[in-house]
């Protein structure tokens, strides 16, 4: 079963999903789809309200931005990484794997 289909996502425009008990923010960038935690490493922060620019997230709160392909913290005051999950799409289905 699918977690959602890429016609729900809007290119450089992040979604917030559940699965699992946990809050994971997925966003499509050309025809790639990424997931990372939702939850910015600095702050109790959604990032799913924040910005997109090329492959990076910008927490909406203090600007903490992060790589989507790895997850790593590219810029204060966020130091610690986000956890990244793979995905799997399949035809117009996206699954998030935990």
């Amino acid at each position: 079963m699918s977690d959602l289909t890429l016609d729900q996502l809007s290119p450089g425009k992040p979604m917030r999903i559940e699965k699992d008990g946990k809050s994971i923010c997925v966003t499509k960038i050309g025809d790639q789809v990424f997931a990372v935690d939702d939850t910015c490493t600095h702050s109790d922060a959604s990032l799913s309200e924040g910005d997109i620019t090329d492959f990076k997230i910008e927490c909406w709160l203090h600007g903490a931005e992060f790589d989507l392909r790895n997850g790593q913290a590219l810029t204060l005051p966020a130091t610690q990484p986000l956890e990244t999950y793979a995905v799997k799409i399949d035809g117009n289905s996206v699954t998030v794997e935990i």
